[in-house]
């Protein structure tokens, strides 16, 4: 069948996701191959002290990367697209949005992105048993009721990005399991939310006497490959602004961006993991086992299948490093150079591989926002060296690079060196990777372990949950998600791999040493700018 065909009798399927800049949507054939995109560019503000967005951006933003990928339908195929085989909708995971009974929205969008529940994260986290973190909705939930927040006693539903945009296109309040993780804590027996700590929660709030036990309010959760319902006669107007998309169509359970990048780099089995590196950083490794004990560094979740994930999330990563190559490029456009900026980015990058292992002695935080790992509620960018510290371009760089991995490495290395969780590869996806090799040996050297990129890296989240309805579309009877990537979207395919290095591991060990010594230069920069 060729493509134009496949368009027209809706063997395509197509992901949405909601980053953090943007908004994309890729449409894939039968064989899983994107084959038309669009994407919509918008930013979270900060209102009052805290990072949202506005609903309303949700729905432009949607209707306008759809618009785009339909005129890319027409212009490569000729087609106008009416119909499509399945749906999946991905977002930013985590944060606060909560409906009442009349789904009306009671308070602002609360992001991942936002460091304002710590009471609530630390004693959830000795209630439970169990590391909430900050971002997590549960704990912006507590937090609410610990401030006295009059919208708490009217709430009806709380939900995830995702899940929001799913329940308005489906009338579906379900989520899947990765984004649900992000939410409450999951018993992985049972792949829902876990009762016990459900229970704990209502005990501890009891004598506020809210009209609502946690369960009521909570979304369904589901698993990869589960029917999360269709697109009814009001989300196609919702989602397609012209009127031709047809409603009656199947949708994925919503997920979160990690769940999507797992599924989007082939790693959602045991023993192997993924780092996404963009504006924030995250580390993903399936484990086989329960940690030995709660680790605030590290976050409990899991596989869209519902497997057990532990999580090194970090808020900063690219931004002061592209911060820092847009200064390289005034200076050259100073002299009347014209600049192209993935060449730029390439030179200085490969510049960074001649620097020395450990930095020569340089020093950079790239804390833009606040970092929980390293306990900074705030952030403050900042670049440090001594008088006799080696300063020359290839250092400097090399400093950026290994920074903007630095708390990845802090929270990873609890994994490796405390926990002895056996991880055979990584795969690495995100913006760190577009140059090729430099990003991947950075990363290499920074966690000791082999680190994979595929062709598709790139392709990003909105393929990855593309991949899910996939998934529950044409899954073969008995067969997990693990298999049907492997079989049907990767077909063995490995990526290319670079190996630690012993020398860069001993570099990267060294700087993590100086940059752990000098957090005090930060939390004065933080109290005093």
């Amino acid at each position: 069948m060729n493509t134009a065909e496949g368009i027209r009798s809706g063997q395509t399927v197509l992901g949405i996701e909601f980053g953090s800049t943007r908004i994309k949507a890729v449409l894939i054939d039968a064989d899983n191959k994107p084959i038309a995109s669009g994407d919509h560019e918008w930013e979270n503000r900060l209102e009052e002290g805290i990072w949202t967005y506005d609903l309303k951006d949700v729905w432009v933003g949607i209707q306008d990367c759809y618009v785009k990928m339909t005129a890319d339908v027409k212009e490569k195929y000729d087609v106008k697209l009416e119909t499509i085989g399945a749906i999946g909708i991905s977002a930013m995971m985590h944060g606060y949005l909560p409906f009442d009974k009349n789904n009306e929205q009671l308070a602002g969008f609360r992001t991942w992105r936002n460091t304002i529940t710590q009471e609530a994260s630390e004693e959830l986290t000795k209630v439970f048993g169990y590391h909430i973190p900050q971002r997590w909705s549960i704990a912006h939930l507590y937090q609410a009721i610990l401030n006295g927040e009059d919208h708490v006693k009217d709430v009806a539903f709380i939900t995830t990005l995702a899940g929001y945009v799913h329940w308005k296109l489906t009338g579906r309040k379900v989520l899947g399991s990765d984004d649900a993780s992000g939410m409450f804590p999951i018993d992985i027996q049972t792949k829902d939310f876990n009762e016990d700590m459900i229970e704990k929660f209502d005990q501890r709030i009891a004598e506020k006497h809210f009209p609502w036990k946690l369960r009521e309010i909570l979304p369904k959760t589901l698993v990869a490959g589960e029917d999360a319902g269709a697109l009814t006669e009001e989300g196609a107007k919702l989602l397609d602004p012209t009127g031709t998309l047809k409603a009656g169509i199947l949708f994925c359970p919503p997920e979160g961006d990690a769940g999507t990048g797992m599924a989007a780099t082939n790693s959602v089995k045991v023993r192997t993991g993924n780092v996404s590196a963009g504006t924030s950083v995250f580390a993903m490794v399936v484990l086989e086992k329960e940690l030995s004990k709660v680790y605030p560094e590290l976050d409990l979740v899991t596989t869209p299948a519902g497997d057990l994930v532990a999580m090194v999330h970090c808020n900063n990563c690219t931004s002061d490093l592209n911060a820092w190559v847009n200064i390289f490029k005034e200076f050259a456009q100073s002299f009347g150079m014209k600049v192209d900026m993935n060449d730029l980015f390439g030179t200085l990058y490969n510049k960074a591989l001649e620097g020395d292992k450990d930095c020569g002695g340089l020093l950079s935080y790239n804390f833009f926002s606040g970092e929980h790992i390293v306990e900074m509620e705030e952030g403050r960018p900042l670049f440090v060296r001594t008088p006799d510290s080696r300063f020359n371009l290839a250092n400097f760089m090399r400093t950026q690079l290994m920074t903007s991995l630095g708390t990845l490495k802090v929270g990873y290395d609890l994994l490796k060196k405390e926990e002895n969780v056996p991880v055979d590869k990584i795969y690495g996806h995100g913006g760190l990777f577009k140059t090729p090799v430099v990003g991947q040996s950075v990363l290499a050297a920074a966690l000791d372990t082999p680190v994979s990129v595929m062709e598709t890296a790139g392709e990003g989240g909105a393929w990855g949950i593309a991949l899910l309805a996939s998934y529950m579309k044409n899954k073969r009877d008995g067969e997990d998600l693990a298999e049907f990537l492997n079989k049907h979207v990767f077909g063995g395919t490995e990526g290319t791999e670079i190996r630690p290095n012993a020398a860069d591991v001993a570099g990267f060990d060294t700087f993590i040493e100086r940059f752990l010594h000098g957090l005090p230069i930060e939390r004065v920069a933080i109290d005093t700018l």
